[in-house]
């Protein structure tokens, strides 16, 4: 028999009471205490009210209600769009986002440099969501390393890449140590780039021996039960964990 401590710590996260909880769906405290001690699974209804009242979502709550039938179904929901390349997505669209962020800014590449060349605004933009209270998080690839090094000799480029990863961050030296801008240097092998914004996210492919700007990129917007949306920021937040902290000082 496992207890719910997601539960547990939501109700207490949310300065109630089995007794307050109960009060507000309209269900014995009694029960409230055997969802927590049982892992009892309640009715859907109770779930989602339950979800409300403390500001988590049910399947958080109760991962185990989410049926696979389900999670296909939201987790195909969350695809918007499918671009053949990077190029394909429209010129705005990245403007746009980052203009409409309000929550988080989450950029994983190794150089990424298409931002600057297509927003020339770029540094602006970031420090002014930064100002407005978004979370920045940019995350990009030390040009030192061996995973950018070894990028480079599979897309058959030389050290081309290592000098357009230099280039990004000299780009970002203004926004290193801004207020509420974060920045990192990761040493590690990607798989796909990453740009969250808000509850959209475009994950850019990596395939073998060819550019990222070659390959396709997946649109996702975060439903709940999906999970390729929270598949690629749990793939984020490893390389975030991981990276070295950027600052002026590292930037030639």
């Amino acid at each position: 028999m496992e207890t719910n401590e997601r539960l547990r710590a939501a109700i207490t996260d949310a300065a109630l009471t089995s007794e307050g909880l109960g009060e507000r769906l309209g269900v014995d405290p009694k029960t409230i205490e055997r969802w927590i001690s049982t892992g009892r699974t309640p009715h859907r209804r109770h779930r989602q009210a339950a979800g409300v009242a403390l500001g988590k979502d049910e399947h958080y709550l109760w991962p185990a209600a989410l049926s696979d039938a389900r999670a296909e179904a939201a987790s195909a929901a969350e695809v918007v769009a499918v671009h053949p390349n990077r190029g394909s997505v429209p010129p705005g669209t990245w403007q746009a986002l980052l203009r409409e962020a309000t929550e988080s800014i989450d950029m994983l590449a190794f150089a990424a440099t298409f931002l600057h060349d297509t927003i020339p605004d770029f540094d602006d933009l970031i420090a002014q969501r930064a100002q407005a209270g978004t979370r920045i998080r940019l995350l990009f690839g030390d040009p030192d390393s061996t995973a950018v090094a070894l990028r480079g000799e599979e897309e058959g480029i030389a050290d081309s890449l290592a000098a357009r990863c230099r280039m990004t961050w000299r780009y970002l030296k203004p926004l290193l140590g801004h207020p509420g801008v974060e920045a990192r240097a990761h040493d590690r092998t990607l798989y796909s780039s990453i740009f969250r914004f808000d509850d959209q996210l475009f994950a850019n492919h990596h395939a073998y021996g060819a550019p990222a700007n070659h390959s396709p990129v997946v649109h996702l917007h975060r439903i709940a039960g999906g999970r390729m949306f929270d598949h690629q920021i749990t793939a984020f937040e490893k390389v975030w964990d991981s990276a070295r902290i950027a600052d002026e000082a590292w930037v030639a």
